[in-house]
């Protein structure tokens, strides 16, 4: 059959007008967990026939952060990139760099009401009017998991305050267990050790209201009891460290010789997988009843998707596209179902809860609960540039405390010294 020159021409504009808009999107999750997120953009390009996104691991998150940074100074940065709670500030902080979700999803006509995310998610990764810059992705809380064989042998029960804990912890060690570990010093024992008593963890309302003058807030009596009862706990044998790396204390829970470990909610769904030989759960992260008398919501944890500026109208609108897919009660169900991390909206609990899932998976529903308890003026999240890097202080402090190293009382002058250090060398970065 011959073909005239203005047929082809006429073909050729027809697949022109239906061609694809390609996005890209780069994250951190490796293992399952990037498996999943493959599962999540492969469910988003069958959907439809306009848009294709195409994600690509980048390693760490500090990697992925980096990697993110150097692109966009180099005119190459992906649609969609995943950054981190501790890292939310830099790129929040840098002007131009980002589209605020709230005001993409807008812009290309996708419902967005910021009450449809579940509390303690809703404002992390928002400026300081509240308008969400940041969509929560990967969120998660600090949870404390139970070995219930381990509490049954002791005859206690699980403690909901720290006062509990220190009550039966010398029956669990008794018992031949490490009574306690934990998985992430800064982030479950300092930010929200803040969060959880509603304690304030940084000047300028946690820093939200700007960089300029913001300080860290750790040198408190709050925080020196605290730390003065985790060193006596492990100089008693009711605390167990091994280091700063999460599986190294994670590890301790699995093998069935801690009773408890302090951890993520995002670890649930690894905890499905590993076959351990015991029955388990999971309880809210303790609070000290001396300090306030019902605990608060917790900061989340994990990372959010940040749309990246210098996209073209019709790359924007794939993403906003995506996004309206990403949060969409089926997904978001999925990605809490297969990973553990907690659904960022109330219509996705909602749906776990009627799908029995928390019927199934009792443990798994400690985390969304936990975020939505009562909510306090310290409570939505912090905002902090550099904190990585003040991350790195408290670790390496913190871990000299338990070590005998160093004194609870210069531990966290020396936080609070270095990290204003810090905060001060962001403000001078913001024009």
């Amino acid at each position: 059959m011959k073909i005239t020159a203005a047929a082809a021409a006429f073909a050729l504009a027809g697949t022109a007008a239906f061609a694809e808009t390609e996005i890209t999107w780069w994250h951190a999750m490796g293992g399952n967990l990037g498996e999943t997120v493959n599962k999540i953009a492969e469910g988003f390009n069958a959907s439809q026939d306009e848009y294709k996104i195409t994600p690509i691991f980048k390693g760490s998150y500090e990697e992925t952060l980096t990697s993110g940074i150097a692109a966009f100074r180099a005119g190459e940065q992906p649609n969609i990139m995943q950054v981190f709670d501790a890292g939310s500030a830099t790129v929040i902080g840098a002007q131009g760099a980002t589209v605020p979700v709230q005001d993409l999803l807008s812009e290309n006509g996708v419902d967005f009401d910021i009450n449809d995310y579940i509390p303690g998610v809703r404002y992390f990764y928002a400026d300081n009017q509240g308008k969400m810059i940041g969509m929560p992705f990967n969120s998660s809380s600090p949870v404390m998991y139970y070995n219930a064989d381990a509490l049954a042998a002791a005859g206690v029960e699980v403690p909901t305050t720290y006062e509990e804990f220190e009550e039966i912890a010398p029956k669990l060690k008794e018992a031949g267990y490490i009574p306690l570990v934990q998985t992430h010093l800064p982030w479950e024992f300092v930010e929200n050790f803040h969060s959880r008593h509603n304690l304030p963890f940084a000047t300028n309302a946690n820093g939200y209201d700007g960089a300029e003058g913001t300080q860290i807030l750790v040198n408190s009596d709050e925080m020196k009891m605290h730390f003065t009862k985790v060193k006596e706990w492990l100089d008693e044998g009711y605390f167990g460290f091994f280091g700063t790396g999460w599986d190294d204390n994670q590890a301790q829970f699995e093998d069935g010789k801690a009773a408890m470990y302090i951890g993520s909610s995002g670890d649930f769904g690894g905890l499905t997988t590993k076959g351990m030989s015991f029955e388990w759960g999971s309880a809210y992260l303790p609070y000290w009843a001396s300090i306030t008398d019902e605990g608060y919501q917790t900061f989340i944890g994990g990372a959010a998707l940040f749309a990246m500026s210098g996209k073209s109208a019709e790359e924007n609108k794939a993403t906003a596209e995506f996004f309206r897919y990403l949060t969409s009660p089926e997904v978001q169900y999925m990605w809490h179902r297969e990973t553990g991390y907690v659904p960022v909206t109330t219509a996705a609990y909602e749906l776990a809860k009627a799908d029995g899932h928390y019927d199934r998976f009792p443990a798994a529903e400690t985390g969304p609960k936990q975020l939505m308890l009562q909510a306090g003026e310290n409570t939505r999240g912090y905002r902090m540039g550099f904190y990585v890097q003040i991350r790195d202080v408290e670790n390496r402090e913190l871990g000299r405390v338990l070590s005998g190293e160093t004194t609870v009382e210069d531990a966290l002058a020396t936080i609070e010294k270095e990290g204003n250090e810090l905060l001060a060398r962001f403000a001078k970065t913001q024009g």
